[in-house]
């Protein structure tokens, strides 16, 4: 939610615009998680691409809503067709993953690097959720460092600032159903970067997850949903509903119980998603209220663990470590050209680098 908020301020939309987008990717998300682990009694979570929403953030600015809307149209159909063909594992093996890595570390360092200064502005708040951070990350006590320093975050900042609780809203907002607009540029710019990073970034490490528990997982029938599932999202104003990566680990874990039973996990992560869609109406604009040094280092945390393990991912392989460097610094630069925005040329010459040039 904070970093849809962002993107959603950066491309200048409106609050009924942004609470249906929010509405959309819960809503969907939640139901693509109960459809999923009530047919398959699997933990199959469902959610929308978080790095997607970051990425988005370097893309609003130069399209309209409507444009957006058929940049995200045209995603889900990708996605659908990976998922109808079963020709992901082959396609996604074109491109090397240190590349994709790389290109997605360079999109969210700027909300990493973020959290510092954050800390600097609101001290007491900042240095107590890092230390959470570091006490969660050191010993195990089943608290993941990200959410219990995003939840220290926000209970210190209200235990000791004062905020005019009357910005939450009291009127319900239906979500809205947008005209797409459909373009080249969209889906060179929106489309085929969002799906590589709803592939590599969320399907990928779901379905690894799933395999490592003992679970035969439904990979084509997961990509296929999570198509579908996201067109619907998509005339909402919502970039994605698919399987979530992250959420999918935790909840195949050994620690969700037997395994048997895990899908549970998946069913109660649903719910909790479906209501913070329902009354989008009402945190929407609270949290457009909220101070951007919190709202930075809320972002900043939730996307510090996906920064460690896309750095890891990307120098993982010797050979590929020039075209990872490129493709990193070309990604964080953030230039347009010809309206094509950074991300897709750190990939595409992150790729050609990968493939010809070798350490």
């Amino acid at each position: 939610p904070i970093i849809v908020i962002e993107a959603a301020a950066a491309g200048g939309f409106s609050h009924i615009e942004t609470i249906s987008w929010f509405y959309a990717v819960q809503f969907f998300g939640a139901l693509f998680g109960l459809i999923m682990a009530f047919y398959y009694r699997m933990p199959i979570v469902g959610a929308h691409s978080i790095t997607g929403v970051a990425f988005l953030v370097t893309v609003t600015p130069h399209f309209t809503y409507s444009e957006l809307v058929g940049g995200f149209i045209i995603t889900a159909i990708i996605i659908m067709l990976f998922g109808i063909s079963g020709i992901f594992k082959k396609v996604m093996s074109w491109i090397p993953r240190e590349i994709i890595s790389a290109m997605l570390a360079g999109i969210i360092t700027s909300y990493v690097v973020g959290l510092i200064p954050a800390a600097q502005e609101l001290p007491i708040v900042g240095v107590t959720a890092i230390t959470v951070f570091f006490i969660l990350t050191k010993w195990d006590l089943r608290i993941p460092p990200m959410l219990g320093s995003v939840l220290t975050s926000v209970i210190i900042f209200f235990a000791f600032h004062e905020f005019d609780m009357s910005a939450l809203g009291n009127e319900i907002v239906m979500p809205i159903v947008h005209m797409p607009e459909f373009s080249l540029g969209g889906a060179i710019s929106i489309s085929i970067p969002l799906a590589l990073m709803i592939l590599s970034n969320d399907a990928t490490p779901a379905v690894g997850a799933l395999e490592r528990s003992g679970y035969h997982a439904p990979t084509n029938n997961i990509l296929t949903v999570s198509g579908i599932l996201s067109i619907f999202t998509s005339f909402f104003g919502g970039q994605s509903a698919n399987v979530a990566g992250m959420m999918t680990t935790i909840a195949s874990d050994d620690e969700s119980g037997d395994t048997d039973k895990r899908y549970v996990a998946s069913v109660i992560s649903s719910i909790i998603m479906l209501i913070f869609g329902l009354f989008a109406w009402a945190l929407v604009p609270l949290m457009f209220e909220l101070p951007e040094a919190l709202m930075a280092m809320l972002a900043g945390f939730v996307l510090i663990g996906v920064f460690a393990s896309t750095m890891r991912t990307s120098f993982g392989n010797s050979k590929y470590t020039m075209a990872v460097i490129f493709t990193y610094i070309i990604s964080v630069s953030g230039i347009s050209i010809f309206y094509i925005s950074a991300p897709v040329w750190a990939l595409l010459i992150g790729t050609i680098l990968a493939k010809v040039v070798r350490k």
